[in-house]
């Protein structure tokens, strides 16, 4: 599978101050990958070297197997940026018809991805008559414009209703399966996590972590916590790292994946009403790099 975005040892300074540390990681072909981290932690300034906005200081960075400067380059990538500008006296027609020019695009796709955003019956008003959720679907289609191999969106979500954020990440699967590759910007981690294949997280300006959910579980060392409704205020397993009452008939062990089989089966021989297992969530996940991040930072220690 090639890569369609790669780093490689990238460092990038402005002065004495140092924004990217040694930063290594790949978005292969087809991918859908998210990009994590504090304000600060050098998320936009990938984007923006993947963009070719900025240029490195060290490193490497290829895109689509070329520079991220080329211009050829640029023209087969879509941007979302988080916060959304138009011309508030323009239509939403207008406005999109005004980027397909831009970007050398089909006239025939305004009205398919005016549609494909829910925007079809506000495409003749004007901008400034939009809502916040209604600007950022525009911003969608325009990104979607010429049909880009690689897709980059800051925060996709903001300004969207629950079924409008289904919508759109399934329009983004979508897109997925049609071949393009992407990367996602967010701070909401349960939103975006049924839906990326890949996480990278960033602590200030270095690389905490990188791979799918499950090889990150895996890395963290996370417990598992399982629930359970029924008798287990007397249960106990030499594995259970800890017991939590949560109600009168709740009650949740928290156990080491390892164990997890083996302490479901002694579970399981209660009369229990239900179970269910959680596995450790993106949300837990991106805390324990957060935390193992801000350790390093006040021992004066650097990864």
């Amino acid at each position: 599978m090639n890569n369609v975005v790669e780093l490689e040892q990238v460092q990038l300074h402005f002065g004495k101050l140092k924004v990217l540390h040694d930063m290594s990681w790949q978005l292969q072909a087809g991918e859908i990958m998210g990009l994590f981290g504090h304000n600060g932690a050098g998320k936009t300034t990938s984007v923006r070297l993947i963009l070719g906005l900025i240029r490195q200081s060290s490193g490497q960075v290829k895109v689509l197997g070329g520079e991220a400067s080329d211009a050829r380059v640029r023209q087969q990538i879509g941007f979302l940026p988080e916060n959304v500008m138009f011309y508030p006296q323009l239509t939403g027609y207008e406005t999109l018809s005004h980027f397909a020019r831009l970007k050398g695009a089909g006239h025939d796709q305004v009205l398919g991805l005016l549609e494909q955003v829910g925007l079809t019956a506000a495409a003749g008003e004007r901008v400034k008559t939009y809502s916040k959720g209604m600007r950022q679907r525009l911003g969608l289609a325009q990104a979607l414009l010429a049909r880009p191999k690689l897709l980059l969106l800051d925060e996709p979500t903001v300004g969207l209703d629950p079924i409008a954020t289904i919508e759109l990440y399934r329009l983004i699967g979508q897109l997925r399966d049609e071949g393009a590759s992407i990367i996602i910007c967010s701070h909401v981690l349960p939103g975006v996590e049924p839906y990326i294949d890949k996480a990278v997280i960033l602590a200030r300006g270095h690389l905490e972590a990188v791979g799918n959910l499950q090889q990150l579980r895996a890395q963290a060392g996370l417990p598992v916590r399982i629930r359970i409704q029924g008798p287990g205020a007397a249960f106990s397993h030499p594995q259970v790292l800890e017991h939590q009452p949560l109600s009168s008939d709740w009650h949740e062990f928290s156990v080491p994946a390892t164990a997890k089989l083996p302490v479901l089966q002694e579970l399981l021989k209660l009369p229990l009403e239900d179970i269910e297992i959680r596995p450790p969530s993106l949300e837990d996940i991106y805390r324990f790099y957060m935390e193992k991040a801000s350790a390093v930072g006040v021992a004066g220690v650097q990864p």
